[in-house]
């Protein structure tokens, strides 16, 4: 399954049609056949019924989603394993409002979805960079001349951050990509991040990010800005694997389980 290529959403619904066909995949992209207790990654395993298993040290049972973005959630895979693929395969992103028609959840349902799929994205946008690096900064904001009269930020003009959002990308050129929210752009702040300075790439890729938020999310917060950025650098950086390279990709790196409560009240 996990070398089968998957070109359409129809391809892959007809490849995971019920719970225990993604249980299995799930399984065999995190463990390959050797099962780790998330408890305890040293304890003797014991397979159980219902695709479970009880970890040896630590008395505990778990399954292949314990520890990941699918655990505690009533949300089938098929419908996790499909909204994975969308926001993969959309080149400009996707809405949570979009995402719930998709796969008929709520918006509420479908935005905390996206945000735990998202964290998982941060894999590709941690990179160890080397070779000539290009690195630039931009702010992203709602431009204080675009809101209500009762909204306006004041002295919020030029390198303000205020009411911006500042982030630092570097670039290796042809390659990888990394993209972090900062809080200034003093010389101590920058220099932990860049080695060498050009700007022709990151100019570019800061244009489509800037297009994208405003083409397809309106608004993005301070607060939630870096899963936004982690999923455009996601993308970036895969833009050479296959469809289902990109979805097994993820699938391999789930273990970044993130609470509605620690979203909102973290």
């Amino acid at each position: 399954m996990i070398n089968k290529d998957f070109n359409s959403i129809l391809d892959l619904i007809n490849a995971f049609p019920d719970e225990e066909i993604c249980i299995k995949h799930l399984e065999e992209l995190r463990w390959n056949g050797y099962v780790v207790s998330p408890f305890d990654r040293t304890s003797i395993v014991y397979e159980c019924s219902n695709s479970r298993y009880r970890c040896k040290n630590t008395s505990k049972y778990f399954n292949v989603k314990t520890g990941t973005l699918f655990d505690n959630t009533k949300v089938k895979l098929q419908k996790w394993f499909i909204a994975i693929w969308l926001i993969n395969s959309h080149k400009k992103g996707i809405s949570s409002l979009q995402l719930a028609k998709d796969i008929n959840v709520t918006q509420k349902t479908a935005w905390f979805m996206l945000q735990r799929i998202r964290a998982c994205f941060r894999i590709e946008n941690d990179n160890d960079l080397d070779n000539t690096l290009e690195a630039d900064e931009t702010y992203v904001c709602c431009k204080n001349k675009n809101r209500h009269q009762d909204k306006k930020m004041p002295n919020s003009q030029a390198r303000s951050t205020k009411d911006k959002t500042l982030s630092i990308g570097m670039v290796e050129r042809n390659r990888k990509l990394n993209v972090r929210k900062v809080c200034d752009v003093t010389a101590k702040t920058l220099t932990v991040e860049i080695v060498r300075i050009n700007t022709n790439t990151i100019e570019d890729f800061w244009s489509l990010l800037k297009k994208l938020i405003v083409g397809i999310y309106r608004f993005t917060s301070k607060k939630y800005l870096q899963r936004y950025v982690d999923d455009f650098v996601f993308r970036y950086n895969t833009r050479n694997r296959s469809e289902s390279g990109r979805f097994n990709l993820l699938l391999a790196n789930t273990e970044i389980r993130i609470t509605y409560k620690g979203l909102i009240y973290g």
